[in-house]
């Protein structure tokens, strides 16, 4: 087997479940942070960003260049790159730098909102995987070997009081909580239910099926998820035409419809390859997995398709 850091082929272990506000021992409990998820490989000679896809970010994040300096040994964290508008994570702000390739516009959005990276585990220290050790034990690492600076942070957490917690992000109108056994190992790649996430904000990733010309310079996008028997129609979410997202959404190839038959109400939709993926905000999910109050909140360039599986 390779050396991990070397071979930079690692993949975030992922969440698995979620769950109503609980306090239980074995967990620990951490704020869940509106961000984009990554991994960092730190060394002396400087550092390698990757996002959940394994692309390259530094050149996105210029400003986290320096993160070596930052570290006492060689080692890979896992974390979320994070821009704070008003005291609060902004996920919008990440997704607009991550879709930037003009150097000029990068630097000048790093001017005005710059990208932090919040880790919140450790992988790799010096030359060895630490995969195998419980979480604790990886967060005892974590805290002796990064210094805190405006460009690194390491995430806290609670021993108990999940609760508690909980409603500290609701009043500050905070995505959630991640609630975490303590004893958990790292399964990279995997989902587990060792993780559990526990939001304020209910919202969920979706498949851009297509979508529907309405009146006044709109588009009703055509959601879907992966289910055991196929693609699984969600919904729609209301865009602007004028978004950007939508620019890169009407670039996608057409293709036949995903559904036979075509659902009741899709009769006039424009069908898409199914590459991109989008987060969206809902007041409700049915049953059939439909959304009630749907608010589209961004494209997510750094997910793949095959993440939108349904509950």
């Amino acid at each position: 087997m390779g050396d991990a850091f070397s071979e930079k082929t690692l993949s975030p272990m992922l969440i698995g479940a979620s769950a109503e506000p609980f306090d239980k021992p074995g967990y620990i409990y951490e704020l869940k942070l509106d961000g984009e998820r990554g991994l960092a490989y730190v060394d002396r000679e400087g550092v390698e960003l990757r996002n959940k896809r394994n692309m390259r970010m530094l050149r996105k994040f210029p400003e986290l260049g320096g993160l070596h300096r930052l570290v006492r040994e060689r080692c890979i964290l896992d974390g979320e790159y994070v821009a704070l508008v008003d005291g609060k994570p902004d996920y919008g702000q990440v997704q607009r730098r991550s879709l930037m390739n003009n150097e000029f516009r990068i630097d000048l959005h790093r001017r005005q909102v710059p990208i932090s990276f919040v880790a919140f585990d450790i992988l790799y220290l010096g030359d060895r995987l630490l995969t195998h050790l419980p979480l604790l034990e990886r967060k005892a690492l974590l805290e002796r070997t990064v210094e805190e600076s405006e460009e690194l942070a390491i995430s806290r957490y609670l021993e108990s009081g999940g609760r508690g917690l909980f409603a500290a992000a609701k009043e500050r109108k905070l995505e959630g909580i991640v609630a975490k056994r303590r004893e958990s190992l790292y399964h990279p790649g995997k989902r587990t239910t060792d993780w559990v996430k526990i939001k304020n904000l209910q919202d969920d990733d979706y498949i851009v099926l297509g979508y529907i010309e309405k009146a006044e310079g709109v588009v009703s996008l055509v959601l879907g998820q992966l289910a055991q028997t196929g693609m699984r129609y969600c919904g729609h979410v209301t865009l602007g035409i004028s978004d950007e997202a939508f620019a890169r959404i009407c670039q996608l190839p057409p293709v036949d419809p995903p559904f036979c038959p075509v659902p009741p109400g899709n009769e006039r939709a424009r069908w898409l390859e199914p590459r991109l993926v989008c987060t969206v905000q809902y007041l409700v999910k049915s049953e059939s997995g439909s959304l009630r109050h749907a608010v589209f909140k961004a494209l997510r360039p750094d997910k793949e398709p095959e993440d939108c599986r349904a509950e």
